[in-house]
Formats: C-alpha cells, structure tokens, sequence
C-alpha cells in the first residue's frame, strides 16, 4: 500500500503561483511514475483530459499535458518521498482539485484525497 497526502493548494489570484507537495509513504520504492491530475469543478474525472504532470522517481524525466508547458514544473525529493508540482502564471481556469498518484503496473494505482486550488480573476 502507498498512502499520498497532499498540500499546497489555497486561494490565489490569477497570475500568482501555488507549490503543491505530495507526501508519499508507505511501500513507494516499486512505484516508477509519480503524477499529478486535476479535476475542474462541475465535471466528471477523465484520465487523459486531468493528467497535468508526471515524473519519474529514478530519473526525474518529466512530462506534461501541453496546456501546462511553461507554466507549471514537476519535481521531486527522492530523499524526502514528495513530489512538487509548482504552478505559475495561474488562470481562473486553473480553479480545480489537484490530485497526485502513484503507479503501479502501469496504471495510476494509489492517490490522495486531493487539494483545492481556486484562482481568482
């Protein structure tokens, strides 16, 4: 089992910046891919539409969903078990809550309960 706890989000105003920290304990060690997903307020959880970032625990190699190129950066302390997501240039079409996870055997297995980001104009 891998348990993820994540923080950071909060109420900022468009063009500001939020660091989200996702904690991961528990047997991590298999999990190659760390990622973040974000579900927008209204809608319903879709996979390939929510992915925002990912990351490799070995490696670091990152990758993004194209609309989060350049504003948002993934990164993570091996030594400390947590993923960052730093988010920049914020836009109210932001305003959703973040999830990260943990994977698998390929799918994104475990995640945590989520973190609120809310964007205001």
């Amino acid at each position: 089992q891998v348990q993820l706890v994540e923080s950071g989000g909060g109420l900022v105003q468009a063009g500001g910046s939020l660091r989200l920290s996702c904690a991961a304990s528990g047997r991590t060690a298999r999990h190659s891919l760390m990622g973040w997903f974000r579900q927008a307020p209204g809608k319903a959880r879709d996979f390939a539409r929510d992915f925002v970032a990912g990351i490799r625990w070995s490696d670091g190699n990152t990758n993004y969903a194209d609309s989060m190129k350049g504003r948002f950066t993934i990164s993570r302390d091996n030594a400390k078990n947590t993923v960052y997501l730093q988010m920049n240039s914020l836009k109210p079409e932001d305003t959703a809550v973040y999830y990260c996870a943990a994977e698998e055997t390929g799918l994104y297995k475990y995640w945590g309960q989520g973190t609120q980001v809310t964007v205001s104009s």
